[in-house]
């Protein structure tokens, strides 16, 4: 076999003039630019302090960590700790609680944001329009203690407003507060009511940028509002959607610690105990740091392969993705 021919000389001063001409105008278009960049400094100041820093503390999953002992010096047990998480009883527990109330904020959260944006969007009064928004907005900013609060005073079966009219009009009271069975739908509506105008204005941006022409046109060929909306409105946001719904699958196993926290009690564990609040359980209370940050850990991880699963799913299907 002919082995391939070496580059001379003149192919190797072209190939390394060509390196420095496009180093030279990466550096030109540094300097040029280099405001705007300057710009990006507070927010890579923040994910390296905040978020990649911190990322070593993720080496405690694979200790025994004993505070008198410090970090550097206590045992190292590597994946010690995960399978006392797998062979754990709560672990079934925990995974399905955590899955549930996933899947219905996908199957009844999710979807609510973009609906509505879709109905805000057929109102062409702007004085309503902007009333509206601002009115759907205030819930995203009220504390999840106020939610948690009004929700308590409104469903506690002791002069709760619903039990009340539940007692005039039926004859009997339920224990929303305590009963397994109404823990997950009060969790969801207590997230559609407080997240669900915020969440539209994604929706309302991307809408905005919808071509009118495409509306005209359509009128002239005797599309009706609905036709409109499934041929040309949902469409035009369809990768909004997608991006949005990649994203989402990372916090899978992640259901928001506080608003779960404030709403469990001893009558509804069975149910509403999940990976956040676990987490809380076994690293404050009881202070299994090695423990829980392996949990935690398991989370991310597994947070990581859906979101990657997702945007693969989603180029298999034609879709942008997130890269």
């Amino acid at each position: 076999m002919k082995q391939a021919a070496a580059p001379n000389n003149r192919e190797l001063i072209h190939v390394t003039e060509a390196k420095g001409l496009r180093r030279s105008q990466v550096w030109a278009r540094l300097r040029k630019d280099k405001w705007i960049y300057a710009l990006l400094t507070p927010g890579l100041l923040y994910f390296i302090i905040f978020k990649y820093v911190p990322m070593w503390g993720v080496l405690l999953a694979f200790k025994n960590y004993q505070p008198f002992l410090g970090f550097w010096k206590s045992d190292w047990v590597g994946l010690e700790h995960f399978r006392v998480f797998f062979q754990n009883p709560e672990f079934v527990m925990l995974l399905r609680n955590t899955l549930l109330l996933s899947l219905y904020n996908l199957v009844f959260y999710f979807p609510a944001p973009i609906v509505l944006a879709l109905l805000l969007n057929e109102i062409k009064v702007n004085m309503y329009k902007r009333t509206i928004q601002t009115l759907i907005y205030v819930p995203h900013f009220i504390s999840l203690v106020i939610v948690a609060s009004l929700t308590y005073v409104f469903l506690t079966t002791q002069d709760g407003l619903v039990n009340e009219l539940l007692q005039k009009y039926l004859g009997h009271k339920i224990d929303f507060l305590a009963s397994p069975e109404w823990f997950r739908p009060m969790i969801i509506m207590q997230t559609i009511w407080k997240e669900c105008g915020f969440g539209t204005i994604i929706f309302l941006a991307a809408l905005a940028g919808v071509d009118v022409e495409q509306y005209e046109a359509s009128i002239v060929d005797g599309a009706n509002r609905w036709r409109q909306l499934w041929h040309i409105t949902l469409p035009s946001i369809r990768s909004t959607i997608v991006i949005l719904l990649i994203l989402r699958m990372g916090d899978v196993l992640d259901n928001g610690f506080e608003q779960i926290f404030l709403m469990l009690n001893p009558l509804n564990r069975e149910v509403a105990e999940v990976f956040d609040t676990y987490v809380y359980m076994m690293g404050i209370t009881q202070g299994a740091f090695s423990y829980s940050t392996a949990v935690g850990l398991f989370k991310a991880v597994i947070g990581v392969i859906l979101v990657l699963g997702a945007n693969w799913t989603a180029k298999r299907f034609g879709q942008s993705g997130i890269y």
